[in-house]
């Protein structure tokens, strides 16, 4: 986990896919077409990538978002941390050698199909995106996503299955492969907390209630479960 100014700017995730899924969602990448990455940002001069098309009338397509879909809600940092309201679709891509993403920042909004988020919605606002890795790192060389906060750039490259979630409001990048191929899938999240700040503060004082709370008297619990409560109720889009 990444620490800066005083709360906490991403959640890194261990083990968000189990062995099971990496595998199948390897084996989906053998079988899907993959296309020029810049279908979704065509005006990005140092995107290059490939990703899938997003037919959702390919079940394979479909198997393949469900995985990581389901996966994100079972893990219950991910909820506390980003208290999604609703998701995109999550899509694979990958990077070849000579592939690269140079640094960029994320769509606010971003138009999605209406069946496929509760509730439903056309466009999405994009407030965290996610990425979870599914090549094993020792297969392939560079390709780090790095997020730059201000001066300072953090790099992430992580284990099957390990996942990272960060503010969309940074650039970010992914470095150029040297070798292998880097297999992720990206998916972003509009949050029932909109600012980040204010995300941030609800989160860390659960995670100080969850780490201290059976610690202090019963009254004092309440009055801390109490101020949760309603500063979630006081900033969330419902």
């Amino acid at each position: 986990m990444a620490i800066t100014g005083g709360y906490q700017v991403f959640l890194e995730i261990k083990a968000l896919l189990n062995s099971e899924e990496v595998a199948r969602l390897t084996a989906l990448a053998e079988e899907l077409e993959f296309v020029d990455g810049r279908i979704t940002n065509r005006s990005h001069p140092g995107k290059n990538n490939l990703q899938i098309r997003g037919d959702l009338a390919n079940a394979k397509q479909v198997e393949s978002a469900r995985i990581v879909a389901t996966a994100f809600p079972r893990c219950r940092k991910f909820c506390d941390f980003a208290l999604p309201k609703c998701t995109s679709i999550p899509t694979l891509a990958r990077y070849d050698p000579g592939m690269k993403y140079g640094a960029h920042a994320d769509a606010a909004l971003l138009p999605i199909p209406p069946n496929v988020t509760i509730p439903p919605n056309v466009i999405l606002r994009a407030d965290l995106s996610a990425t979870v890795f599914i090549a094993d790192p020792s297969s392939y060389e560079g390709g780090e996503l790095v997020v730059h906060l201000g001066a300072r750039s953090l790099a992430f490259k992580g284990a099957p299955g390990d996942a990272v979630v960060y503010p969309a409001t940074h650039l970010h990048e992914v470095r150029p492969v040297t070798a292998g191929s880097r297999l992720v899938s990206i998916m972003f999240i509009e949050s029932r907390i909109a600012d980040h700040h204010r995300r941030t503060q609800l989160y860390e004082l659960a995670d100080v209630a969850a780490l201290e709370g059976g610690k202090m008297s019963w009254d004092n619990r309440v009055r801390l479960d109490m101020v949760l409560e309603n500063l979630t109720r006081m900033w969330s889009d419902t």
